[in-house]
């Protein structure tokens, strides 16, 4: 539950993007990190886009490679300029002490960067995908401390997103998890039948209106009906 802070969109793309960085994951390593590119405004960030970034940890330390991490995003600047830094993720359920790190790195990048957990381990039976903001705590002028605020994540796509969204629905339920893409004109007709749905709850509605409508009126036209009844019978 979100205590202050900006709305964190996620698109999908990002979330497969994630899932198959862990997949493709270096031998031992527990989790990959990479970084969130989006766009920001006054009260949301939406992340539309990401990539890995190599590193090693262990108990005493971690490396990132900052170098490929800034390349990267030089490169993608000249495919998608309008997106920008605006965080990084790590796959796991938890926030470590080596978090701390690497945020700082990004806070350099982005000003108050987002970081986003992906337990794609499913350590809690599903996939929990938390954001999470940072804020200095402590005694000005002595040791500072970080502490990492949830803020509210909702999950949106665009048109062409939702494409590839209803197919991995639908596979959800066959045992083989394979789907082939459908025709043009499945799609054309699975639109329409949808359209048709929602026209139907449209006319469903405004049937419930008018039924409500006209009971109203004729409770209005009794009440009316008795008042004028009682002023004749008191002439």
């Amino acid at each position: 539950m979100s205590v202050y802070g900006p709305i964190v969109k996620i698109h999908p793309v990002v979330l497969a993007s994630i899932v198959d960085s862990y997949e493709r994951r270096n031998e031992g390593a527990c989790r990959v990190i990479g970084t969130l590119l989006g766009t920001i405004d006054k009260h949301t960030v939406e992340v539309t886009n990401c990539f890995s970034v190599p590193h090693n940890e262990s108990e005493d330390e971690v490396a990132v490679d900052m170098e490929f991490a800034k390349n990267m995003y030089e490169l993608h600047k000249k495919v998608s300029p309008s997106e920008v830094i605006v965080g990084w993720y790590a796959t796991g359920y938890d926030i470590t002490e080596h978090s701390v790190l690497i945020h700082e790195y990004y806070s350099r990048e982005a000003q108050n960067p987002v970081h986003l957990t992906v337990d794609t381990a499913l350590q809690s039976g599903r996939m929990n995908i938390r954001a999470y903001v940072s804020a200095q705590m402590g005694v000005p002028g002595k040791t500072v401390g970080v502490m990492f605020t949830p803020l509210t994540t909702k999950y949106v796509y665009y048109d062409t997103e939702r494409i590839g969204v209803d197919l991995l629905h639908r596979t959800r339920n066959i045992p083989s998890r394979t789907n082939g893409l459908t025709t043009d004109l499945e799609q054309v007709g699975s639109a329409a039948s949808r359209i048709q749905e929602m026209l139907t709850t449209v006319l469903s509605y405004t049937e419930d209106v008018l039924d409500l409508l006209m009971v109203t009126y004729l409770s209005n036209l009794t009440q009316a009906q008795i008042a004028l009844n009682e002023k004749l019978v008191c002439l």
